[in-house]
């Protein structure tokens, strides 16, 4: 008999659909692992098409939700895996193809961002497959890497904001302090979020450096301190223990953000804010300090060149300034 639907039932005391018959002389009977219809109709086809190419086996077939298991203790990264582990369940893996995973991405997050779909659906879904041997090209969506904000500001513009912080409607010592948290993102290429996070221990003032235990590319990174953000810090004290920046992230720290800025007389672009820091770390290195993309990449700031790279048009290079080198009229002497 050909290879039929088993629904679920209350005697077997299974939520799954099973498969049942003879296909092509080969006996099946066995769990399809998912309670959806649709996608038990679609692992008979898959089961069908194996059998017709000689690559049955009555062994088990790894499932997403065993796979993910194995990844997480390897030492995977979990965040967002509880969510797509909900989804795809025992679906094999050999069955969650582009069409599987754009699915799953706009299931789970239908209103989401581009960015947020790659972070939270497409990469983890990626590392899943890649540890349990699944080696697939998958494409991400339109725009997944986001708008390339590089707005940065000069060191006249730095200076103004850190001197109008002085001028913020804020406790003297929450003013004094708010100075010295700009200055530290400013000079240390921290992101927001970083620095917040920041203990008094985890900085080093005689070897000038601080310690990152938890940043985006999920390694530990170690901070230099230039001078002038030591010189801040011990007006500070690091006496104690406990966060270094009491801050909260929020609106109220936006807020002062926005007051200094104002009082300054700067103004940024919709959706930058904190991160501006950042980006004038970067460019402030590539134009003063003279560093290249591949330079800045070893600051361990940057896991890719392409995000480094972003700063390359900020400096003119060398092979630009040729540009000298080339005819031009002669002028008759008058």
């Amino acid at each position: 008999m050909p290879l039929r639907l088993v629904p679920p039932s209350p005697q077997r005391r299974t939520p799954f659909y099973s498969v049942r018959g003879t296909y092509l002389g080969h006996y099946v009977n066995r769990s399809l692992k998912t309670g959806e219809k649709a996608l038990a109709k679609k692992l008979i086809k898959q089961l069908e098409s194996d059998i017709e190419r000689g690559a049955v086996t009555t062994g088990h077939s790894l499932g997403f939700a065993e796979a993910a298991s194995a990844y997480m203790k390897a030492g995977g990264e979990r965040t967002y895996l509880a969510t797509i582990i909900a989804h795809f369940r025992h679906m094999p893996l050999a069955l969650i193809d582009q069409v599987a995973i754009d699915n799953a991405a706009a299931a789970l997050y239908p209103t989401a961002t581009a960015a947020t779909l790659n972070r939270q659906v497409y990469t983890p879904i990626s590392a899943v497959l890649k540890r349990a041997g699944e080696e697939r090209k998958i494409k991400r969506p339109r725009g997944w890497r986001g708008q390339r904000l590089t707005h940065w500001l000069t060191p006249q513009q730095a200076f103004a904001i850190f001197k109008a912080t002085a001028k913020i409607k804020a406790p003297a010592k929450t003013r004094a302090t708010f100075r010295v948290f700009l200055i530290t993102l400013c000079y240390t290429g921290m992101r927001l979020s970083e620095a917040l996070r920041l203990n008094k221990s985890d900085i080093n003032l005689k070897t000038q450096t601080a310690i990152l235990y938890r940043t985006k590319n999920d390694k530990p990174r170690l901070v230099y301190l230039p001078k002038v953000v030591v010189a801040e810090m011990r007006k500070m004290g690091l006496d104690g223990d406990g966060r270094l920046f009491t801050f909260h992230s929020g609106g109220r720290l936006r807020d002062m953000l926005k007051m200094a800025l104002d009082a300054a007389g700067v103004v940024l672009p919709r959706r930058v804010a904190f991160h501006v820091f950042c980006h004038t770390w970067g460019t402030w290195m590539r134009q003063h300090g003279g560093l290249d993309t591949y330079d800045l990449l070893k600051t361990d700031r940057w896991a890719d060149p392409d995000s480094a790279d972003r700063y390359a048009h900020v400096v003119v290079s060398e092979v630009a300034k040729r540009a000298d080198l080339l005819p031009v009229e002669k002028r008759k002497r008058a």
